[in-house]
């Protein structure tokens, strides 16, 4: 198997920014598209091979394995990932199909599911799932492939009955938000007032973060950052993480409530 490398591909740094990835891709996939190349098969794999790159680029998580075989085995990085992940596992929880759909409401190309059904023939196919209340709309690779499925559409509320039935019949790994995650972190009553910078260590995601308080914070009230919950699955979004504050007593004061505390009166 050949030497290749996905950031090459694309033609970006290994410190490229998602946004720079993404950027990247479009200009290519657009360069590349078989509707503005018909019957050039040079273009054909020059455009598989930069969707691949673009579905492990993009992924925090297939990136992360990518960069730490690159660091480990350099140019035969490729190679080691290929043996590990098939065309299926590559493609799952990509947004590619919506670049595809952009770009053919812009341009008038042909949408995903046609290029995607040119470019891999019987290992790719569409599926389709309606009842009452719920749907489900995406692709599925099969055959030598290996199976995989990604989700394009789903229902806005469904139940875990509903879900696990689709999941079993189909294959389909639904998408799902990932949940809210809620926790306390204890401010001095002078951090709670004049707000700003504030270091914070996330246990859960093993990450230090710097939360900017706003001024003025009382005891109970909720900080919420973005993005920082549970990861969601089948490329949903993540949850949010909700800081709850809790406001540290004086030493005095502590002192006082503990001599007052009728736990502290002895009875004989």
């Amino acid at each position: 198997m050949e030497q290749r490398d996905y950031y090459e591909m694309l033609g970006v740094s290994a410190d490229a920014t998602e946004k720079q990835i993404k950027a990247a891709y479009r200009k290519l996939a657009f360069q590349y598209h078989p509707d503005r190349n018909t019957g050039d098969s040079e273009s054909a794999n020059k455009m598989k091979a930069i969707n691949e790159a673009y579905a492990v680029l993009s992924n925090p998580s297939k990136r992360k394995q990518y960069d730490d075989l690159r660091q480990q085995f350099g140019s035969s990085a490729y190679n080691r990932f290929r043996n590990t992940y098939t065309d299926s596992d590559i493609f799952r929880g990509s947004d590619i199909n919506r670049v595809f759909e952009d770009m053919a409401r812009a341009f008038g190309f042909r949408g995903f599911d046609d290029i995607f059904k040119e470019a891999y023939g019987e290992g790719y196919r569409t599926f389709e799932f309606k009842r009452p209340g719920f749907s489900a709309r995406g692709f599925v690779f099969t055959g030598p492939l290996g199976r995989s499925t990604q989700s394009k559409t789903a229902p806005l509320a469904m139940g875990k009955l509903s879900r696990y039935l689709i999941e079993k019949l189909t294959g389909v790994e639904l998408p799902q938000n990932g949940a809210d995650v809620t926790e306390t972190i204890d401010l001095a009553p002078q951090e709670a007032s004049e707000g700003g910078p504030y270091p914070y260590y996330y246990r859960k995601k093993s990450k230090k973060l710097v939360v900017m308080l706003p001024k003025g914070l009382r005891e109970g009230q909720r900080i919420r950052l973005s993005g920082m919950g549970e990861e969601g699955r089948g490329g949903a979004k993540p949850g949010d993480l909700y800081l709850t504050v809790r406001i540290k007593k004086p030493l005095m004061q502590k002192l006082k409530e503990l001599i007052h505390s009728p736990r502290s009166v002895s009875t004989r």
